[in-house]
């Protein structure tokens, strides 16, 4: 299945090594933040690892909504729970909640269905840097830090007209930067089509810290690592 090789089962809980997640964010996302590599000293499970996880053992709803409240770090016993109240909770065995789902409407449990919004999703998410957030920083004359860059996944939801899409399609529509002193809230919204015919909207919300004056050379360089990144690993899994 879709996502068999990024985690596993044990007495009932998911695991997900720094190695599942690293090849997770790189092979599906695209994302070759520094946070998910298995070496880094923060690293972090990829928050759209959690969000594909969750789809794929709940389905997918019409409007859904997730709020990301704590990095997952590597082999972590997690428990995926639908409680009294109707929300889903992504949490370790302290108790601790990382993410929080509400969901309503019709749900769809087509495997064809959900793995291809879920791989369409994480496609687009896997682009925000630096795609979608070098442009942003650019235009307000800031950027993180670029020995510590710090994009945190706060949060995203949609809502869906139809549930039947087999390859549906999932454009950028509007994206903008608040920036409050040394950190910039990030919203990023998306269009849902099938056919070329719309069927929903929804929108990501990502927190930059650290923020500093804009420095294109540093930019440049961080973007030139980047692609350095992604072609050391395309080549390598050749």
């Amino acid at each position: 299945m879709f996502l068999d090789d990024f985690h596993s089962v044990r007495d009932g809980r998911i695991g997900i090594s720094a190695d599942q997640a690293s090849h997770f964010a790189k092979r599906v996302a695209g994302d070759y933040n520094p946070i998910h590599n298995p070496d880094a000293r923060r690293f972090c499970v990829p928050g759209d690892l959690l969000f594909s996880l969750v789809l794929m053992r709940f389905g997918l709803s019409q409007h859904m909504n997730f709020r990301f409240l704590s990095m997952v770090s590597a082999d972590v016993p997690l428990d995926f729970l639908e409680h009294d109240d109707g929300r889903i909770r992504v949490t370790d065995q302290a108790g601790k909640v990382y993410l929080e789902v509400e969901r309503r409407g019709e749900v769809t449990r087509d495997e064809s269905v959900v793995e291809a919004f879920a791989r369409r999703y994480v496609a687009f998410s896997g682009k925000n840097f630096p795609h979608y957030l070098k442009p942003l920083m650019e235009a307000e004359g800031v950027m993180f830090n670029p020995q510590r860059p710090l994009v945190i996944y706060d949060s995203m939801g949609f809502s869906l007209t139809r549930l039947d899409a087999v390859a549906p399609g999932l454009e950028l529509s509007g994206s903008s930067l608040e920036v409050a002193g040394k950190r910039g809230d990030a919203l990023l919204e998306f269009d849902m089509t099938s056919g070329g015919e719309p069927i929903g909207h929804g929108s990501k919300k990502l927190v930059v810290s650290g923020l500093r004056d804009y420095d294109a050379s540093a930019m440049d360089a961080i973007v030139d690592e980047f692609y350095r990144l992604k072609h050391a690993y395309e080549s390598s899994t050749a």
